[in-house]
């Protein structure tokens, strides 16, 4: 009877919150971890004490006080803010060697075919000596408008060959005739109606508005993504994702389960929940990366980017000999319209020995080296294979957090589940803002969307289509497009060089050549469709 009373008395007692029975388990492992994180021992109980003034982890003995459950709470929500802009700077870093990869690759392609100029047009004599200018600042606009400037290329490749087209017309006169400056420009003006260069200015457009407005359109679209896994990784995490985080990573460390990691359905859920508007990204992010891939595709198909560039000279020195061969023809038509402008007479002796050297070197000739076609199959191969490998990383990263603090899953039955030391019962719920009205750990308000993160949505959308126009060969800075955004975004111009005509897409900053700041977005009436969701959103807040 005795033993009785005795046993049912240290029962009682030990079932007592803050009972001595309780407070034989020892503290010392937390405060070390504790100090560890950079916090005092102040306060920091030696032994185990109830947890009724727990508000975040399950209440019961425990090693920490309300104070060391902030503290921890912060701090994991620091140490994930931390892992996500790890994550956000390792893709950074593969956006950004992908366009100094891209990049070093088209600038040497520009350059050798800017350098094979005096080669393959020096059999022209003087007609090129005497107007090197005119084709070097053809190359010239050319590389401007692909580091982004906004001037029109379509302007400059007629510019440049109504230029060429009276320069030749001047030079063929007789020498004792004077042309006027209004009569070159009405004999310029014939281009189009008597097209004394052949088929090859439009042809020669055609191909190479398409290879820079897609090289230019690809370049663009890297740095955009880029910029936007910046913004999108500098997010804070929201307040009840702060307490889900303390709830799977620190407290099992008060519970006295510092070795028993989070089960990994429970983790999936947590870290869906706290990444949720991050997951929104992807159905436009998947659908950027895809046309990416579509445009560097395009690179080696015909015509090729490589063909496309290194023929440039051999296109013009053919105009040239196309021009020279039916002069008198050109000149004839010309009278019609422009009239006579001075007595006839034979062409100058610079002009006829011209004529005489001219070879007859014609585009079926033009072959470009086995090692250029292959380094460019490389290239296109190299840019698919990586933009690949980014394609779900807003989804997948919920996964890549969790691969770091959860249990394998041989241990789903011995994992922390939120409470204790057991299996995890709720599934897990689905990616997105949408699908957390069900998730078990993180409370969110589900009407309530990170507008930051919406607004690099837009961000992604804009480029997409700007990149869908760029695959039809059309040039969207100069179909109002410059009022789709506008901002210091990712810097591409050289100094001095981006105010040669109306704004363009992007302001380029000529300070810096990769990731910039985040864009600021303007809207045109085109847009209107695109912006409906987002202002719905904005009145429900």
């Amino acid at each position: 009877m005795r033993l009785s009373v005795l046993l049912c008395a240290v029962a009682g007692l030990c079932a007592a919150p803050g009972s001595v029975c309780g407070a034989d388990r020892s503290c010392a492992d937390l405060r070390q971890f504790y100090t560890g994180k950079g916090f005092t021992l102040e306060g920091v109980p030696q032994t185990e004490i109830s947890g009724e003034h727990l508000r975040t982890c399950p209440q019961g003995p425990t090693c920490c006080t309300s104070t060391m459950e902030e503290n921890l709470a912060g701090v994991s929500t620091q140490e994930t803010e931390g892992l996500i802009r790890e994550a956000g700077r390792s893709l950074q870093a593969s956006f950004n060697s992908l366009h100094r990869s891209f990049d070093t690759y088209f600038t040497d392609l520009h350059g050798r075919s800017e350098r094979s100029l005096q080669e393959v047009l020096s059999p022209l004599g003087s007609l090129y000596s005497q107007n090197n200018r005119l084709f070097t600042e053809l190359y010239t606009d050319l590389r401007q408008y692909y580091r982004g400037s906004a001037l029109n290329l379509d302007e400059s490749l007629s510019d440049f060959w109504s230029q060429l087209l009276e320069r030749m017309f001047k030079a063929s006169a007789p020498m004792d005739v004077s042309l006027s400056e209004d009569y070159l420009e009405c004999v310029a003006k014939q281009q189009e109606t008597l097209r004394p260069f052949g088929d090859i200015p439009r042809d020669m457009k055609t191909k190479v508005i398409r290879s820079f407005v897609t090289a230019r359109s690809f370049v663009q679209g890297l740095l955009v993504s880029a910029d936007v896994v910046k913004q999108v990784s500098q997010v804070s995490l929201a307040e009840e994702c702060s307490k889900a985080l303390m709830k799977l990573v620190y407290c099992p460390h008060c519970r006295g389960l510092a070795s028993v990691k989070p089960c990994s359905n429970y983790c999936s859920n947590v870290m869906k929940g706290c990444l949720a508007n991050q997951a929104d990204l992807d159905p436009v992010w998947q659908e950027l990366i895809d046309t990416m891939i579509q445009v560097a595709s395009s690179f080696s198909t015909e015509p090729r980017l490589d063909v496309v560039l290194s023929s440039i000279p051999v296109r013009i020195y053919e105009a040239v000999h196309h021009l020279q061969d039916n002069m008198d023809t050109f000149t004839a038509k010309v009278s019609q319209t422009c009239g006579a402008p001075g007595e006839p007479g034979t062409g100058s002796p610079t002009t006829q020995e011209q004529r005489k050297k001219s070879g007859s070197l014609t585009a079926l000739e033009y072959k470009p080296s086995p090692t250029v076609g292959l380094r460019l199959e490389m290239q296109v191969t190299d840019l698919s294979s990586k933009l690949r490998e980014m394609r779900q990383y807003w989804v997948q990263l919920p996964v890549a957090l969790c691969s770091k603090l959860s249990a394998g899953s041989n241990s789903q039955d011995n994992c922390w589940n939120g409470i204790t030391k057991a299996r995890y019962l709720p599934g897990v719920i689905g990616d997105g803002l949408a699908n957390q009205i069900n998730n078990p750990e993180v409370d969110l308000d589900i009407t309530k969307p990170i507008m930051k993160i919406r607004q690099q949505i837009m961000q992604l959308k804009i480029m997409n289509n700007r990149l869908k126009d760029a695959l039809e060969g059309k040039d969207v800075d100069f179909q109002d497009a410059s009022e789709d955004i506008s901002g210091s975004g990712s810097g591409m111009c050289l100094s001095g060089q981006c105010a040669r005509s109306r704004p363009g897409l992007y302001a380029y900053s000529p300070e810096t050549n990769l990731v910039g700041g985040a864009a600021t977005v303007r809207i045109s009436v085109c847009n209107l469709p695109l912006l409906l969701p987002f202002a719905i959103l904005l009145l429900q807040r």
